[in-house]
């Protein structure tokens, strides 16, 4: 059994925090850059050059790539044999308090979804929990924006919906949300389970490098032909028309009841972030 201290998760989920606003991952601007040399829209060509001169900037200064840095989403992977010497649900909303304070970002959450009294810290996160084998916590920590989140939908399918069922619902989702997402956008569609289960799926899926297809055939070549159904809407680059809509589509699937077919659909912009380390 190996023991880890509350503090040094602290102080990861600190770091984190700041590092995931900050810095765009590898795969998101391979596929910005690669979009804008594929654009023959002259004005969505502009539109993704200065999406990447934007977060270029933001790596120069070190300063937020978008002024909405979001909730804190933290998604913990536990090892089995690692005890935690502490709380490990405050360590990581110390962690939040910590990095949004000393990295100078803005402070979203409100303590009451209704009366609305902003909390000061960024906390609570929304932390997700998953045991595995081993001895490490894997800590990820993605940072979720709203404009994107309030375009995300769940719906309860019904078997006999299928494949085109599910297809059309993701569709439609994204033709719904239209510029508001500030596209283009990364799409997570979580497919089974129950209604919990496929939103954080869902959610799940935008952790996954937009570079790295699924592991089953079947669903690798759904998220490449809702790709390119997404892309033929013609949104484009912040719904000024243009074949980029969407970067990429990761799908997540678990099994389900026989009498039911939930889908969620989690739209993230295009500032997709998320930051990793293993203690």
């Amino acid at each position: 059994m190996r023991t880890i201290e509350a503090i040094v998760i602290t102080n990861t989920v600190k770091k984190l925090c700041v590092e995931a606003n900050c810095y765009l991952g590898d795969d998101i601007k391979n596929r910005l850059t690669n979009a804008a040399a594929n654009e023959s829209w002259q004005q969505a060509k502009e539109i993704l050059g200065h999406i990447i001169d934007n977060y270029q900037i933001a790596e120069q200064k070190g300063q937020p790539i978008c002024q909405d840095t979001g909730v804190a989403c933290v998604f913990l992977k536990i090892g089995q044999d690692v005890h935690v010497q502490g709380d490990i649900t405050e360590a990581v909303n110390q962690g939040v308090r910590d990095g949004y304070r000393d990295g100078y970002l803005r402070k979203s959450v409100v303590a009451d979804p209704l009366n609305r009294t902003n909390t000061g810290d960024n906390t609570p996160a929304m932390i997700y929990f998953d045991v595995v084998p081993g001895d490490q916590i894997e800590i990820t920590v993605a940072p979720k924006g709203f404009g994107s989140e309030n375009m995300s939908k769940i719906a309860m399918l019904r078997p006999s919906d299928g494949l085109e069922g599910v297809k059309e619902f993701v569709k439609q989702t994204v033709l719904a949300a239209g510029p508001n997402p500030c596209p283009p956008i990364v799409v997570g569609v979580g497919i089974g389970g129950t209604f919990d289960k496929a939103a954080y799926l869902a959610k799940k899926a935008l952790l996954r490098p937009v570079d790295q297809p699924n592991g089953m055939p079947f669903y690798a070549q759904l998220e490449k032909e809702l790709l390119e159904e997404i892309n033929a809407l013609g949104i484009g680059p912040q719904g000024f028309g243009g074949k980029t809509t969407a970067l990429a589509v990761n799908i997540e699937h678990f099994p389900t009841h026989i009498a039911g077919l939930p889908v969620a659909v989690n739209i993230n912009c295009h500032v997709t972030r998320h930051k990793t380390e293993v203690i």
